[in-house]
């Protein structure tokens, strides 16, 4: 079956962080936590799960380039943008509208646009 690549999509400017999630109504962040525990048990449940995890903001990142003389390490993400990725699933469905049917369920749960795109 083919894998998909389900996408949490963040705007640069919000940046959220656990920390800052704290700062969200205790019972909001509880109700979106038990939602997106639900979809995990769901896509672990029904075969799909091949990973997931969530990413540090683009303030944390380096970027390493070997393909000259000299390595450099930069520190940053490596593109300036206005929406960086915070987070993934990897799911192995029958097809693409599988993988739009869990990223709908993805969105609803998260509160969140999700991207899909298949991997190669």
């Amino acid at each position: 079956m083919p894998q998909y690549f389900l996408t949490v999509p963040h705007d640069t400017a919000d940046e959220p962080t656990m920390e800052s999630m704290q700062e969200m109504d205790p019972a909001e962040l509880e109700a979106v936590m038990a939602a997106v525990e639900g979809f995990n048990t769901a896509l672990g449940e029904s075969g799909a799960f091949v990973s997931a995890g969530g990413l540090q903001p683009p303030s944390t990142a380096v970027t390493v380039d070997a393909t000259g003389e000299e390595t450099t390490r930069t520190a940053g993400p490596f593109v300036e943008a206005t929406q960086y990725l915070g987070g993934f699933w990897i799911i192995d469905v029958a097809d693409e509208d599988a993988a739009v049917g869990w990223a709908e369920r993805a969105s609803a749960a998260l509160r969140s646009r999700i991207e899909v795109r298949g991997l190669q």
